[in-house]
């Protein structure tokens, strides 16, 4: 008999509403969640809202909807996530465009560390800097890419998907698609250091 890995059985019990296994099925993925959505909110979502607030919205929403996924593999799991977390920001980004808020009157998330190990898959092991400092030049180094890469970036470096899996869900070739990683990693590299240089 197959053994069920622990995401399934997480899952199953999830979906009885066993409160521990929900908790725990969240918490594997909490991390990565909250660092795609700050990367994808940009410059001006970020300035109103925070990513913790986006990312426990998008959790609710995906306890409701919990009983009825039908568990697929892990792929599968992270691919539904994900695709959850990419709809809210759709949906906050309407509200600030309708809205016509003042980007300039809210200030910024005054705490981002706890996105830096995720931000760091983005980039080689060998860079060092304040983490705060790290944090602000990321972003702004990625908001710069255009959306392709941006968006087969953080769904490779940030969500653990694999060049199969996203280039079924950006409808490209996997050739295509580890081009996109490979530019994207190479031009985020590059505008970071310029900015770490003082660039502008």
């Amino acid at each position: 008999m197959t053994v069920m890995d622990s995401s399934e059985s997480l899952i199953i019990a999830a979906r009885g509403r066993d409160r521990r296994a929900i908790e725990e099925l969240l918490l594997q993925h909490l991390s990565p969640l909250e660092a795609f959505v700050r990367l994808r909110m940009g410059p001006a979502l970020r300035a109103h809202l925070t990513a913790p607030d986006l990312v426990q919205s998008v959790c609710r929403e995906v306890l409701e909807d919990l009983g009825e996924f039908e568990y697929r593999g892990e792929a599968a799991f992270r691919h539904w996530l994900y695709t959850r977390a990419q709809n809210k920001l759709l949906e906050k980004h309407r509200w600030l465009t309708a809205g016509k808020r003042d980007h300039g009157r809210e200030e910024p998330v005054p705490d981002v560390t706890t996105v830096l190990p995720s931000y760091q898959t983005l980039l080689t092991p060998s860079r060092v800097a304040a983490a705060r400092e790290t944090v602000a030049r990321i972003e702004a180094a990625f908001d710069e890419l255009p959306e392709d890469y941006r968006e087969a970036l953080t769904l490779h470096r940030i969500c653990g998907m694999s060049h199969a899996e996203i280039a079924e869900r950006m409808q490209r070739s996997e050739g295509a698609v580890r081009n996109l990683v490979y530019r994207a990693t190479s031009r985020l590299a590059l505008r970071v250091d310029e900015l770490e240089s003082g660039g502008k």
